[in-house]
């Protein structure tokens, strides 16, 4: 049995090492400068606009229609994004960056910058599809991703088969048990709460709320995921002005260290340039998954009518995942003093002894250099609120890949296996189980980046015919002031 688990383990490292290697962020890279590119740096050139369609859109008296809607067969713009960030915004905003740090420098974060920068407007091209190939099923629900768009718009059903099995099977590693496990070891460690207590709980509160279908995840996330991001930030915030004198350093240590080699002391090789790009682009895909073709089916299921409305929504869930969240963490860790780089960089090329590995450790010594014991408690409750609301979210996900897999009939099926596999990640050893669940994460990219290649001359199209409508001072079909 040891031997069979050694080769599964062996077999999964070599395809995590692809889809997670040089080759495919490469490809993550190329297909976001793509679209970046052929719509004129749209996510600089437009940079104003789009955040008065979105964020700013919030708080203007005129545009209820963005924050709630009275269709019972749809969610609010607002709740389509906040469901989105539900699943980006989790564990790997706080420790995935922490690692990112561990194993690739300082440097890693610009690299983590571009990406994201690249990936605004991949996530904007696949939002963008989802609106216009999306259909309601027979309950009257809006139905929509990235199987949708490349069984409709490449006629391809047998890769769309292929993406929502990857779904499926991410759904309940990355989305729910690795999540899971995240919450029981925290509240475990920190407040003394048994792994049962935790399971139990979390069974009964995700439950309640996945059992009600996308309206109830997004009237919970809409409330939860403002909450916690907003906590976080402040949080976050005070500790990188506490040390405000160190944040001119922790710049220059990101962009020194992006382009140019540098050793540790005693002649140690330290990270290099090739290093800092490997982890911080697969950081900077992880944390917001432009590519992957995640978030675009709860992106499709929002009340909008105007597909480039909804693509832009997407531009800015990349911004608040990965360019402020993200980077906030990064900051907290550099600024407060607990990085030690010459530490970190004399491990490159080997494992990590164990005292270094835990990027939860290192971001809660970052908060508890302001605020004292209180740092390390406010990290376990940040990545409780942060994983709990990956679970709705990839729930979600899961169960728009088994409708479009086997029907509205195994949803229900799907929804109870779910919930009950939350209690086995909470209080089993996992480490294969989510190895494995990551690279289906990532083999989830494949099938979707072929599809917005493919289709991305309809992108631009709809791109340009939305940009000339907005000059010319007209309204889109169905009324939204362009």
């Amino acid at each position: 049995m040891d031997g069979f688990i050694q080769t599964v383990r062996s077999i999964n490292g070599a395809l995590n090492h692809f889809i997670w290697g040089p080759v495919m962020l490469a490809l993550f890279l190329a297909v976001g400068l793509m679209f970046t590119l052929r719509t004129k740096v749209f996510q600089i050139s437009h940079f104003k606009y789009w955040i008065d369609v979105t964020l700013l859109q919030l708080f203007k008296k005129d545009a209820s229609h963005v924050r709630k809607t009275d269709d019972k067969h749809a969610i609010s713009q607002f709740q389509s994004l906040c469901t989105a960030l539900a699943s980006t915004i989790g564990v790997g905003n706080i420790s995935g960056v922490a690692v990112a740090l561990a194993l690739g420098g300082p440097g890693a974060i610009f690299w983590m910058w571009l990406s994201a920068f690249l990936g605004m407007m991949t996530n904007y091209a696949e939002n963008t599809l989802g609106i216009k190939y999306r259909y309601k099923n027979e309950k009257g629900d809006w139905i929509g991703g990235a199987m949708i768009y490349i069984e409709r718009g490449l006629g391809w059903k047998w890769l769309a088969v292929i993406f929502s099995v990857f779904c499926v099977l991410a759904s309940f590693g990355i989305g729910n048990m690795s999540q899971g496990n995240e919450i029981a070891n925290g509240l475990l460690h920190s407040f003394g709460i048994p792994k049962w207590i935790t399971s139990l709980s979390i069974m009964l509160i995700a439950g309640l709320v996945i059992v009600g279908g996308i309206k109830r995840i997004a009237s919970v996330t809409e409330k939860l995921v403002p909450f916690m991001a907003i906590t976080y930030i402040l949080g976050s915030l005070i500790v990188i002005f506490a040390n405000a004198s160190a944040i001119p350093g922790a710049f220059a240590s990101i962009f020194g260290n992006a382009f140019h080699l540098s050793s540790a002391g005693g002649g140690v090789a330290g990270f290099t340039v090739m290093v800092a790009m490997r982890r911080g682009i697969s950081r900077g895909v992880f944390s917001n998954e432009a590519g992957l073709g995640s978030s675009v089916m709860v992106h499709s299921a929002s009340n909008v009518k105007e597909p480039v409305v909804q693509g832009m929504w997407g531009i800015f869930e990349v911004f608040a995942d990965t360019l402020i969240v993200c980077t906030l963490t990064a900051l907290t860790i550099l600024t407060s003093g607990v990085y030690d780089y010459t530490e970190y960089a004399k491990y490159v090329g080997t494992d990590l002894p164990e005292h270094l590995k835990s990027g939860v450790a290192l971001t809660g010594y970052a908060f508890e250099s302001v605020f004292g014991p209180f740092g390390s408690s406010f990290i376990s409750i940040a990545i409780m609120l942060f994983a709990f609301s990956t679970i709705l979210g990839w729930s979600y996900y899961g169960e728009r890949a088994i409708e479009y897999l086997f029907g509205l009939k195994a949803v229900p099926v799907y929804k109870l296996i779910f919930i009950l596999v939350i209690f086995l990640g909470c209080n089993a050893s996992l480490s294969l189980v989510v190895d494995i669940s990551d690279t289906f994460n990532g083999f989830m990219a494949l099938p979707n980046l072929v599809a917005v290649t493919l289709l991305s001359g309809q992108v631009i199209a709809m791109t340009k015919t939305y940009i000339a409508n907005v000059k010319a001072g007209k309204e889109s079909v169905g009324g939204e002031k362009l």
